[in-house]
Parts: C-alpha cells; structure tokens; sequence
C-alpha cells in the first residue's frame, strides 16, 4: 500500500490542472503542491530534498535545522547565487532552481541571488585562463532575463530576489581588508583550479582570489541556512561556511547538485555542444529533445528535473522493470512534466500528439513550411528544388541526400538524383528531407 504521502502526491500529479486554463496551470500547481507536501513526514522531507544531492555537508546539521525550524514555526533561508553571465537558461541550469522550488514547495525562504558583483569578478570555476569581466550592461540586461525564466519554477509571490552589488558595493577599502584577512593563501591554493593554473605557469589575476571570499560574505550577509550550488561550486560552498563562522555567523548547510548530461547522455549540457533543452524553446522542440534521450538517461532526468519523490521514481522503475509498463511510455510522461513547466500541461499534450503523428505515423507535421515558387516548366528536376528551399545547401549535398534515400516526395522516397516532380501553375507537392524537415511547395 501507498504512504499518505504518496497517495497525496500521485492525486496531485493526476489532478493539478484539471478544470484550469493553462495560463493558471503553473500557478495552481504551486499551490496544491505546497499543501501536498505539508504531509510529509520529517524522513520523507529530509529525503525529497536531497534527491538526486551530491554532497549534504553536514547532513546532520539540515535536519538539525529542520527540526529547529519546526519547533520554532519558522522558515529556513535557502540560497542560491547566479552570476548573470548568459541570457538564457537551458535544462541543466533548472536542477538547482528546482532544488530551490522543493524547499519553496515545504514552505521555507528561498533567495535567488543574482550576483551582479561577483560577476564584474568572474567566477574562476573550471577556467585556464581568467573570466572576462561583464560589462554592467550586459550583467543588467541578462539579470532580467533571469528573473523573467525563474518565475517558470518558482513561485514569485514567494521568492525573494537579492542582488549582491546591494551589500558589496557598500564596502569599504577597511571592510575588505577584513574580509581577506580571514582567509590565507594556502587555503585558496587548495582550490584544484588555482593549483592547475599556479604549477602550469597559467597567470592568476588577483582579483579572482576575491570570488570566493565575497560568495562567503554574501551567505553573512543573507545569513543563510542553506546554500545550493553545483557541484563544480563546492569550494566557495565550503568557504562560505568558514566566512560565516568568521563574522559571528552560524554557518550554513551545503547541498550540491549534479551537473546534468546534454542529450548526448555524455558531456554536460551545454549550449556550445548543442546538446540542450532550452527552457525558452517551443513545447514540440523540447518534448521532441525530451524524448531523444536514453532509456537510462531518463532516470537521470526524472531525479533532477521533476518533482516526483523517490519513492514514485522507484515505483516508475520498477513498472518498467517487470514488463508492466513501456520504457517509452515513461519517457513520454517525462517529457510531458517538462513541457508542462515551461509551457503548461495543453501544450504538453498537443506535443504529444505531434510527435506521435510525425515519428510514429509518419504523417508530415501540422505546420508544415509553405513556400511559393515561380516556375518556367513544367517539369523541375528535384535537386533544383531542394536548393530553392533551403532543404540542401547545394546541389552537390541534394545529390547526397538523395543517393542516401533521405528525400522523400509526396511521402513516396526518391533514389533517382535526375528525378523530376511536376511544376505546373497551382500544383502542390510536399518535400521531406530525413525525419524533421517539411516544406510544402505551391508552384506559380
């Protein structure tokens, strides 16, 4: 038999949205889902919000704080900071916004740091050479882009939004010869990147020995109770703890994240590597992405960027385990709670059947490109029209991907590269190249 809390939690994904419009779906969502996990048990709260965790440093120390904090009646303060140094955020950024949203969701305090002075720094993190600093220009333009994306996550009654600039800016040459006097070369030199670059004659600026330190002073300044972070960030995590015991301050858990897999199910997610879900994409390309990953990856995914608890993941697991459920079915529902936070649940169903009519059926998308082309036969060879649409760069690559079986037209594939369609005035034919690319021609 099913917990309280797991009877609780499936009506709540089984009936969030019913009877709503989908421009109140996410917000109803949030709701519900704070009473839902009001019934959480202490062991099932502890374990819904290490899900999917790297480090709980220390781990006894957050259910300290739990405990104290519901003895008390009152709210843990969670933080997490994000130099706004891209404007647009991707999937792999949401795993610590969503770890951010199940503390929201049990009704603690969570601060979305935006730091617009640690970013005139440059986070050193993972780099062989210095950052280039932001402009303030760019750091205000991209902060806004932030605050916009988070909202799709995070409720925005209940979020507070800090800037860092607010408290650093403030300080004096004094303050901040107090500041560096708490912590000793050697500390920092124990910092892997700084390691790397000292013995490889790689230059560090002395300005990037300040990052850590003002990360620190921010969790002083927010008196955190808890700071997230990738795991990438544990250093400065760490840090921060040693800041705080410094200034008097009670220092704070930390809980790093993963770095989430792109795509590929093996580099990270990353935008240069064009192995990403971008949360500002349409619905049908990011159930589509979705649902190019991996049978395992899936799991992977389902801990980091949903909110089902553990036990619901293991349940899933074990459906598909036994037979009783198909591993694309899953996927299928994975994809669809993606969509659903970025867009909302009617769009993550029309995307579902998109897909399947496309790449189950088979049958050409329903928004399918039209082009109107003016021709002088009747008759056009078909590499001339995919060169006139965009479908092959060339006429030597339309030769390719014909010679491949790539091409089909009218649904029917084409092997012959001298292969002719019918062009006269008001005919239409339809042109498919491999299994994404549509382009319905109307012939003048």
């Amino acid at each position: 038999m099913p917990s309280r809390v797991e009877s609780l939690t499936n009506w709540h994904y089984h009936h969030q949205f019913r009877g709503f419009p989908a421009t109140e779906s996410r917000n109803y969502s949030i709701r519900h889902i704070l009473q839902v996990h009001a019934f959480m048990t202490h062991q099932e709260q502890i374990a819904y919000l290490t899900k999917g965790t790297v480090d709980v440093i220390p781990q006894e120390d957050l259910a300290k704080k739990l405990e104290r904090a519901a003895a008390q009646g009152k709210r843990l303060r969670i933080k997490a900071g994000f130099d706004p140094t891209a404007p647009d955020l991707h999937l792999g950024h949401t795993v610590l916004i969503r770890k951010m949203r199940h503390f929201q969701q049990l009704g603690h305090d969570v601060i979305f740091l935006i730091g617009d002075f640690t970013a005139l720094i440059g986070d050193p993190t993972g780099r062989n050479t210095t950052r280039p600093p932001l402009t303030r220009e760019q750091i205000d333009a991209n902060a806004e882009t932030y605050k916009e994306q988070i909202f799709k996550l995070l409720d925005p009654e209940k979020t507070i939004i800090d800037f860092n600039a607010k408290w650093m800016n403030a300080f004096t040459p004094e303050d901040f010869i107090r500041l560096t006097a708490r912590v000793t070369i050697a500390q920092m030199m124990e910092r892997d990147d700084f390691t790397r670059r000292f013995t490889g004659g790689i230059p560090i600026s002395v300005h990037e020995l300040l990052y850590p330190l003002v990360q620190g002073y921010d969790s002083v300044a927010l008196r955190a109770d808890v700071e997230l972070g990738g795991t990438d960030q544990k250093f400065n995590l760490l840090m921060a703890r040693e800041i705080q015991r410094a200034y008097g301050v009670e220092p704070q858990v930390i809980m790093t994240t993963p770095l989430l897999e792109g795509l590929d199910g093996v580099n990270k997610m990353s935008k240069s590597l064009s192995n990403y879900i971008g949360i500002t994409e349409s619905a049908d390309d990011i159930y589509g992405k979705a649902m190019s990953i991996s049978d395992e990856l899936m799991w992977r995914y389902y801990d980091l960027v949903t909110d089902l608890t553990p036990a619901e993941i293991t349940r899933l697991r074990t459906d598909v385990e036994s037979g009783t459920r198909h591993p694309r079915d899953i996927k299928s529902a994975l994809a669809k709670k993606i969509v659903a936070d970025f867009h909302s649940t009617a769009e993550a169903d029309r995307a579902e059947a998109e897909f399947i009519r496309r790449f189950r059926e088979h049958q050409a998308p329903s928004d399918v490109r039209t082009i109107e082309l003016t021709v002088s036969s009747p008759h056009t060879k078909l590499i001339e029209l995919l060169t006139a649409t965009g479908l092959a760069s060339s006429k030597a690559e339309a030769r390719r991907l014909i010679a491949q079986g790539g091409v089909r037209l009218d649904g029917e594939r084409v092997g012959d590269p001298h292969a002719e369609a019918e062009t006269t005035n008001g005919r239409e034919v339809q042109i498919q190249v491999g299994k994404l690319n549509f382009v319905k021609i109307i012939f003048r």
